[in-house]
């Protein structure tokens, strides 16, 4: 399936809600928010929030979250002042109740795989998914997702990979990832943060490091297990490898372009990466144009700081997805143990920016790309944008079909 194919593909309008004086209405439960360790994780709920928000406004929607702590709560009532939040046992059993639909949030995978059975033993009601990566589907799940009124796959792979194992769903579709669609700001604190660092805006690049295997034993402080061991010797292997490409290409564009470079983080293991891999392996003539941000953010001050960037070099795929949502082109240089989701670029007409490490032997290609970004900013972002063109209209597409499985 191919980008022309899904431009291709009709979208109806948006059904009417009507809401009278005697009428409520429609409720659609959206189960989300995995974790607060990595501004893209996130970024999922604030995305999929504002899609709902801009394109079913009389729906109310409430938010049933798995982890929205370390500061993340109030940042989502920022944004979104009239937030429902369903949190103890109590509040789920009424959203169980009043609630038409659950909505299963954007994410890597059916995270929520046990409330959604839960959802459809105890209520009968219907539910839906938008935008998951699969991969092994078992036999549970795959039962699980073709019960569903729709499954959104936010890279074609995925999709791919469902249709084989059985999924049979009404609908199955490419979505893209709900942190396309996040629009959190906080300007005054990135603004200060790009003083203290002579970041001007759009004289500066972000790159984002990261290691093959997210280290959570050491982000929950847990003693290791022999998969840990493993993965932790994965990272050994390849870390020098992986990040001597990227800095081949960001040392390039500092010394052609005499600008500045912020290496920051995704999640809250990546400072240490940037540090050791990037920072303290730039020679001496460059050194002086890099920033290291050394504390871990969060999405509202990262979206602030990409939008005064002139773009993003990285090694994690959510920083690319949010910045190319708020109109900064961003190249993405992932590896095979970041599942799938990687093809989302290839599917949204972003195929030039996507670099595999596996497959290259150097920076060589990274640095053209990079070069050929930044020097014309004007077409990249034209590119950019005819990316996010085709993003909204799958973003449409999923909430017509949400809004056909509400009551009217």
């Amino acid at each position: 399936m191919n980008r022309r194919h899904f431009l291709s593909s009709s979208l109806a309008a948006i059904p009417a809600i009507s809401v009278s004086a005697a009428e409520r209405k429609p409720r659609v439960l959206l189960r989300s928010a995995w974790q607060t360790v990595n501004i893209g994780d996130i970024g999922h709920t604030p995305g999929v929030l504002a899609i709902l928000e801009k394109q079913l406004p009389n729906v109310e929607v409430r938010l049933w979250p798995g982890n929205i702590r370390d500061g993340v709560e109030p940042m989502l009532r920022k944004r979104f002042p009239k937030l429902n939040l369903v949190q103890t046992t109590a509040e789920v059993r009424t959203a169980f109740a009043d609630c038409d639909f659950l909505l299963h949030g954007s994410g890597p995978s059916l995270v929520a795989a046990k409330q959604v059975a839960e959802w459809k033993e105890k209520t009968g009601k219907p539910f839906g998914v938008f935008g998951i990566t699969v991969t092994n589907l078992d036999d549970t799940t795959r039962d699980l997702l073709s019960a569903a009124k729709f499954v959104f796959f936010r890279d074609t792979i995925s999709l791919k990979h469902a249709k084989e194992r059985g999924v049979n769903c009404p609908t199955l579709e490419f979505g893209p990832d709900g942190a396309f669609a996040a629009d959190l700001k906080d300007d005054e604190t990135a603004k200060a943060f790009l003083a203290k660092h002579e970041l001007e805006d759009g004289k500066f690049l972000v790159t984002i490091p990261r290691l093959r295997n997210t280290p959570y034993w050491k982000i929950r402080k847990k003693e290791m297990t022999d998969l840990d061991r493993a993965k932790a010797k994965e990272n050994e292997e390849f870390q020098e490898r992986d990040h001597a490409m990227v800095r081949e290409a960001l040392i390039a564009f500092a010394r052609k372009t005499k600008l500045k470079v912020l290496i920051c983080p995704e999640d809250v293991s990546h400072m240490a990466v940037g540090k050791e891999h990037i920072l303290d392996k730039l020679p001496d003539d460059v050194r002086k144009q890099f920033a290291w941000r050394e504390n871990y953010w969060l999405t509202d001050e990262a979206l602030s700081v990409y939008r005064r960037s002139l773009g993003l070099l990285s090694m994690d795929m959510h920083s690319p997805i949010m910045a190319v949502g708020n109109g900064i082109p961003a190249i993405h240089c992932r590896f095979k143990q970041q599942t799938s989701k990687g093809q989302m670029w290839n599917d949204i007409g972003l195929g030039e920016w996507l670099f595999n490490l596996d497959e290259e032997k150097d920076g060589t290609r990274i640095t053209k790309a990079l070069m050929a970004m930044v020097e014309n900013l004007p077409v990249a972002r034209a590119k950019s944008e005819k990316a996010m063109e085709f993003v909204r209209e799958r973003q449409k597409l999923m909430t017509t079909t949400l809004a056909k499985c509400l009551p009217s």
